[in-house]
């Protein structure tokens, strides 16, 4: 019954955690503390609905009750977050902090019931005088494992399957399941109510011990989470196989204890020796890693892998979440049947497991905000990391000086050796690996609070570019594919508008090149990026091409959660430009769902534009046509255009979308804006019409049936692993699509240079894909067709200059 309900109260977490982004945005204090309500709600409820157990009769029956109040409410809060981001808006500018308590509340309430579930059901087991560290153990062990479950079912099938709501009606059968399940073994006579008896000796020390223990358990998780990301993925599966993992831990220590917890004649210095050994081994996984580690993934990926990229690529991230993440959480989950045996009496079951419960929760609470909002920041995560390991070996000191056994000496040696660890370690042991793994120099580094942030100076060839790395992974660089796109990406929507353009806002910083290429364009009066990260703000500076934006004061650059910018601002633009990461990093889909589309849609002014950077190689081909779907689900006149061999861009309007040309043509003639797009291969108005793909036709005949992605099907950020044939035929297939742009005032002398300039761009496009699967003739042959075409071009001789 545990394990049901421990996989329920998982599930519900993942598809909070996702709808609580939408209400008070990703911004990782906004979320961090609407989490932490959820978390609160099980402290207070595993320390009340505790205390009641001890109380009633038929705890089973109790248990039944919890469950269906689960079931009701948790579909209740799924229903109501779904469609309280205006409500939270609203408040949030008529009562400013106090609208804070409509996500609160909404998923704090079914959380303390499920607080109560594991006091509730320990009562009901009634374990006997010296059985208390059992039966406890392996019923949290239980209900451990079942949010394993929980944790792994969410992103790996049901969310897929049956998006969010299904999803939150599927766990809340299995609460269901759990109530008639309870109310069927509730059949014989009632029980006696525990008698009131004496706390153990000591018991308030190993309480506030083990609040301290829950502190540190998850502060470790909140250092983990950034360390361990290098060697992974920001896909949702790679976070749901850390999660599982650090649980199995937690679990499997939890059962290997549970019976030596009951029968140690030292317990006290058990628990203090198990808490201390966790931070020393957490600290000494984390600074020894290195080179190894990437082996030993590659090792079981191949041993998986086969034909089936998810299997290997999951098989990777289980590998790195063993070595860093595992081992301490079995110590963890060993110490907690050793709290129960030091905490609870045998008159006090439920009262006594629920306090334990409630204060490791109400510690994890508060290790989660300091470490995540304090000493990462300031401290870097080694430093973090080596603190925390000092506070869990002064903790195990305290608690073995409980102790009278000759067991309690171990400790303080392991105190001494956790500390001199911590002086010695490496404070930029993570920014080495980075550097080293990334195959470049370290420009500039800083482990923030949203997130570990790098820039990296690489070459190729005789070329030197910087990359910009958030969690690990590229969010591209100044290279001039990435120059090119990304100038496209803000300019040419402003050339083909058919007004004149006065408001533009970015969404999505980066590098600062989309933003910093508004500068170009004179008639605007208002521009405008907001980035959710602090620390990508800081390093923009780093990168070349993007005209200095950050120190330019016709610029305005906000700190804010993208879709929380259109909920809370009314102004409106002529132009909203869109970048953020590639749609199957987690949490991204917000992004690109149909309801922030028609959020955007909006907040434009009469024939304003949304441009929406279309990646190819992140994801599959059905994936691309699910993206295109549901911006085409709002915007009844789209276009698509080739910003790049890798890109495309998704240009929306609620009004008729003019190519002008004599429009166009007059927008070329301002020395920014030519100078701007000359330098990346597009100098004329015919070689930016060349980079049009189709209208609405063509790409309602290519997203065809697939169905669109949305709040409630978030079915990108799950999507298969990307397989490596997907691009070229996404690519092929967006080409075939290719139509004479539908040009207003053109004749037949342009129209002949605009295919011209078609022909050699396609004939580049060839080069790449040949380049790709590895024909290098064919690659040369085409490479040589570019060069004699346009040689002069600086985005052709980026990569051909040597093809002649």
């Amino acid at each position: 019954m545990l394990a049901a309900s421990g996989a329920a109260a998982l599930v519900y977490q993942v598809l909070w955690i996702k709808q609580l982004s939408l209400v008070v945005g990703v911004e990782v204090h906004a979320v961090s503390i609407a989490v932490s309500a959820f978390f609160a709600g099980l402290a207070a409820g595993g320390w009340w609905l505790g205390r009641f157990a001890d109380r009633v009769a038929r705890p089973l029956r109790l248990c039944a009750a919890l469950e269906l109040g689960i079931a009701a409410l948790a579909i209740a809060t799924t229903v109501l977050l779904s469609q309280a981001a205006p409500w939270f808006v609203s408040l949030q500018s008529a009562v400013g902090p106090l609208a804070w308590a409509l996500p609160l509340v909404l998923v704090a309430a079914p959380a303390f019931l499920m607080g109560g579930t594991l006091p509730v059901l320990l009562r009901a087991a009634d374990p006997g005088e010296g059985r208390v560290a059992t039966t406890g153990g392996r019923l949290y062990a239980a209900n451990t494992a079942g949010a394993i479950a929980g944790a792994l079912l969410a992103p790996f099938v049901l969310i897929p399957w049956l998006g969010v709501q299904g999803t939150a009606l599927a766990a809340a059968l299995a609460n269901v399941a759990v109530a008639a399940c309870a109310w069927m073994l509730d059949r014989g006579p009632a029980a006696t109510p525990s008698a009131v008896a004496d706390e153990p000796a000591g018991s308030r020390t190993a309480l506030a011990l083990y609040a301290v223990a829950g502190g540190l358990a998850l502060g470790y998780e909140v250092v983990w989470s950034q360390a361990i990301v290098q060697f992974m993925s920001t896909r949702a599966y790679a976070f749901a196989i850390v999660l599982a993992t650090y649980l199995a831990g937690l679990v499997i220590g939890s059962a290997l204890a549970a019976r030596p917890a009951d029968r140690s004649r030292q317990p006290w210095a058990v628990f203090g020796l198990l808490v201390a050994s966790a931070g020393l081994v957490a600290l000494v996984e984390v600074v020894s890693l290195g080179a190894w580690l990437p082996a030993w993934q590659s090792a079981a990926a191949r041993a998986v892998g086969g034909d089936a990229p998810l299997t290997a690529m999951s098989a990777r991230f289980a590998v790195a979440a063993l070595a860093i993440v595992f081992v301490p959480t079995l110590l963890l989950g060993a110490a907690f049947p050793y709290a129960l045996r030091l905490a609870v009496g045998p008159g006090r079951i439920g009262s006594g497991v629920g306090r334990v419960v409630a204060l490791n929760t109400v510690g994890g609470i508060a290790g989660t905000l300091l470490v995540g909002f304090a000493l990462v920041p300031a401290l870097g995560l080694v430093r973090t990391l080596a603190v925390l390991a000092v506070a869990a070996a002064a903790l195990g000191v305290v608690a073995s000086r409980q102790s009278q056994g000759r067991l309690r000496f171990a400790v303080p040696a392991l105190a001494l050796a956790t500390l001199v660890t911590a002086v010695l370690a490496p404070p930029d042991r993570l920014a080495t690996l980075l550097a080293e793994a990334r195959g470049g120099k370290l420009v500039a580094y800083e482990e923030s609070r949203g997130g570990t942030v790098a820039v990296i100076e690489q070459t190729a060839g005789q070329r030197t570019f910087r990359r910009l790395y958030i969690q690990g992974v590229s969010n591209s660089g100044d290279t001039m594919t990435s120059l090119r796109y990304m100038r496209l990406q803000a300019l040419l929507p402003l050339i083909v508008h058919r007004g004149e353009p006065k408001s533009a806002l970015v969404i999505g910083l980066g590098t600062g090149i989309t933003g910093g290429s508004l500068l170009a364009w004179p008639g605007l009066e208002r521009r405008e990026v907001v980035e959710l990260l602090p620390a990508v703000v800081r390093a923009v500076p780093g990168f070349s091409g993007n005209f200095d934006l950050a120190s330019d004061p016709r610029l305005t650059i906000r700190v804010r959660d993208g879709r929380h910018e259109l909920l809370g601002n009314p102004q409106r633009h002529d132009l909203i430009t869109l970048e953020p990461p590639p749609p199957s990093a987690a949490g991204v889909v917000n992004l690109y769902a149909t309801e922030f589309y028609a959020l955007a849609a909006s907040r434009l002014q009469p024939g304003g534009l949304v441009a929406q950077w279309l990646p190819l190689p992140t994801q599959n081909d059905a994936d691309t046509r699910a993206l295109v779907q549901s911006f085409l689900a709002v915007f009844p006149h789209a276009t698509l255009w080739t910003t790049e061999l890798h890109e495309m861009l998704l240009v929306g309007s609620m009004d008729p979308i003019e190519l002008d040309l004599p429009r166009i043509r007059q927008r070329f003639t301002e020395p920014a804006v030519a100078q701007a797009l000359g330098a990346v291969g597009v100098a004329s108005p015919e070689a930016l019409l060349a980079t049009w793909v189709t209208g609405r036709e063509g790409l309602v005949r290519y997203a065809g049936d697939v169905p669109a992605v949305t709040d409630d099907r978030p079915a990108i950020e799950y999507a298969p692993w990307v397989r490596r044939e997907e691009f070229p035929m996404t690519l092929s297939n967006l080409v075939e699509l290719q139509t004479e742009p539908p040009l207003q005032g053109g004749d037949a002398a342009f129209g002949d240079a605009v295919k011209a300039e078609r022909a050699t761009l396609m004939a580049f496009y060839r080069a790449g894909l040949a380049a790709y699967i590895g024909d290098r003739r064919g690659w040369a042959q085409e490479m040589n067709t570019v060069m004699r075409a346009d040689g002069t071009n600086p985005y052709y001789r980026w990569f051909g200059g040597q093809a002649r």
